[in-house]
């Protein structure tokens, strides 16, 4: 019988620190229009191919007939393949939920397309509502792009929205009240994000702009009328009411956080196809395409999942 998402979960997979898996992240291409100097690339280093269509979903199919079956399609920008909307409409039948990240320039132009092949919801990245500064962050005079996508998953129920929005010292720091304000105004959740030093070109950057997000996070608990605490990364949302609106605030702060990582509960697939357990580590890949290409069941994808999650230790300890 084909495994299909109706199907039940035979092997749920814990990693040895008992974190159970159940969501993986999927990038599908490191191309992207954008250069944003703190961009960590699914934590990819000089990816030396892209997947087909068939070893994506066969991935996929895999990870979800163990119990990851929520499924994040990224990049770089999984926009940028013309056969995205294929894809996700492939995966679907197996995932309980497929969603995406995107900078949102084309998200217009597919959000309806992705939709009705089945996408649930899109996290859309935006780091700044000023043209200007848009601009200096992403190398890009696309600010405009990013709106229409953004009413465009709106309008066609990729929902929830969630804007990411990496702080910056000294760049985008005062925007995040206009943030706010804007998430309460266009129905978005709205993700603040610590800046992470992980490719070598964002390292030089560290010291400039890393902003802690503590202060705000404390402001946030002051403000809140009601605090809703996520299972992922045991992350805090916070609900801000202003006027009968609602504004939902999440902060991402990953840096020497063990609590952050004694609740992860996702794998990677770089987009070359390797297994990769941790974001922040380099050295204990899984190759699958070796294992695809040359013809073997489904069975030897099985035991090099089980190898990767073997290999999953928290980054940041007590």
């Amino acid at each position: 019988m084909e495994f299909t998402k109706e199907s039940p979960i035979l092997n749920t997979i814990c990693d040895p620190y008992g974190r159970r898996l159940n969501n993986i992240r999927l990038s599908i291409t490191q191309r992207c229009a954008l250069n944003c100097f703190f961009c960590h690339r699914e934590g990819e280093f000089s990816p030396s191919q892209e997947m087909s269509v068939e070893e994506i979903v066969r991935i996929a199919r895999i990870a979800c007939e163990q119990g990851m079956r929520k499924v994040k399609i990224t990049g770089g920008e999984p926009l940028l393949r013309s056969d995205v909307v294929q894809i996700v409409a492939k995966i679907v039948p197996y995932a309980r939920e497929v969603s995406m990240t995107t900078n949102g320039i084309h998200l217009a132009e597919y959000a309806e397309d992705l939709h009705n092949a089945g996408l649930k919801r899109v996290n859309i990245s935006l780091h700044s509502i000023t043209p200007q500064i848009y601009q200096k962050i992403s190398g890009c005079n696309s600010l405009s792009n990013v709106k229409d996508g953004i009413e465009a998953a709106i309008k066609h129920h990729l929902e929830p929205v969630k804007i990411n929005m990496v702080v910056l010292n000294g760049l985008n720091v005062d925007e995040i009240h206009k943030m706010i304000e804007f998430s309460r105004e266009c129905g978005f959740i709205l993700q603040l994000i610590e800046f992470q030093p992980i490719q070598e070109v964002s390292k030089q950057y560290w010291n400039q702009y890393y902003y802690d997000l503590s202060e705000v996070e404390k402001w946030l608990e002051e403000n809140a009328v009601k605090i809703h605490k996520r299972s992922m990364h045991s992350r805090k949302q916070y609900h801000l009411e202003q006027n009968g609106k609602l504004a939902i605030v999440e902060v991402v702060k990953p840096i020497h956080n063990s609590v952050f990582c004694q609740n992860c509960t996702r794998i990677r697939v770089t987009s070359d196809g390797k297994l990769k357990p941790c974001l922040l580590k380099n050295d204990n890949l899984v190759d699958l395409l070796p294992i695809i290409r040359a013809g073997e069941d489904d069975e030897a994808l099985r035991e090099a999942f089980k190898l990767a999650i073997s290999l999953r230790a928290p980054y940041w300890k007590e």
